[in-house]
């Protein structure tokens, strides 16, 4: 029995990734906070090495972009030394590491998807303690995927979409920045190609290794994304609220945001086969998985 150890089985894709189908031959192991505590990079390093892994999927992250800016010392251990930690462990172990990552590494003056060789430039605590963890990967363990990603929504936790939809049961007007692009991603899609990746580095030694781009096809806006998730709530006979677009001037956070995100998944597609769907196809199941969880569906 192979042991694949997963962090962050909690979130949005660590929660999708315990629901994949997996090989019968193995068995993931997502300890809770209060079994495995991140910000502590001693207990994560003697967790791996007492744990007979195989492999490491690190997809626990401090996601709070704005508390970040004024939790500084929490963001750092737990989206750059605890990646440190668990790779350098997993290279005593011998065993690769998966790490997830983000968008936020760059600071979104490209004009064009960026590619993973592009120089970073992270704007804010969230971004550059990311952009930290994925050195203390990449150092820490030359058997490393880092998975860049980025707009992840799902029905679990907090993200976007839901949010979206909890406001428009409270208002009848949603402000939705319109100046910042990027690509809608499925939490669930994330996990099926880590998932792939993992079973390839478990099963083929010649398999690759290195940064990567993962998102669904496509591209939007913030306000994009609102128009087409209520017009799917109104074919799906739903009530839509009014949308009006706003600039990010008119909405400010104390963490800035990319003006793009947009990610090129060519490499990726490359090196694995993996073709991501369209965001609108993700988004739909991830609807239609909501409405069913609100028994607004058979």
């Amino acid at each position: 029995m192979r042991r694949i150890l997963i962090t962050g089985g909690t979130g949005q894709v660590g929660t999708e990734l315990l629901r994949c189908s997996w090989p019968e031959d193995i068995r993931l192991i997502a300890p809770t906070r209060t079994e495995l505590d991140l910000s502590n990079c001693d207990a994560v390093a003697n967790y791996v090495a007492a744990g007979r892994f195989s492999a490491v999927i690190n997809s626990g992250a401090y996601t709070a972009v704005d508390k970040a800016e004024s939790d500084v010392l929490a963001a750092w251990k737990v989206n750059a030394l605890a990646p440190a930690a668990l790779a350098s462990a997993a290279k005593v172990e011998g065993i690769p590491i998966i790490h997830i990552s983000t968008d936020y590494v760059f600071d979104g003056s490209k004009d064009q998807p960026y590619v993973e060789d592009d120089p970073v430039a992270p704007l804010g605590v969230y971004g550059a303690s990311k952009e930290a963890g994925e050195q203390a990967v990449r150092t820490g363990n030359p058997r490393h995927v880092i998975l860049r990603t980025a707009w992840v929504f799902s029905e679990h936790g907090t993200n976007f979409v839901k949010t979206m939809l909890r406001l428009a049961a409270e208002r009848p007007l949603i402000k939705i920045v319109s100046d910042q692009k990027g690509s809608p991603t499925a939490a669930r899609d994330i996990a099926s190609t880590i998932k792939l990746i993992a079973c390839r580095l478990l099963e083929d030694r010649g398999a690759h290794f290195g940064t990567y781009n993962f998102v669904n096809s496509g591209e939007a806006t913030w306000y994009d994304l609102g128009v087409e998730l209520f017009e799917q709530q109104g074919i799906a006979g739903f009530g839509v609220p009014v949308l009006q677009a706003i600039r990010t001037s008119e909405y400010p956070t104390p963490a800035r945001r990319p003006s793009n995100s947009r990610l090129s998944t060519e490499k990726l597609s490359h090196d694995y086969g993996i073709q991501p769907q369209r965001w609108q196809a993700a988004l739909s199941e991830t609807l239609r998985a909501l409405q069913k969880q609100q028994g607004k569906l058979p």
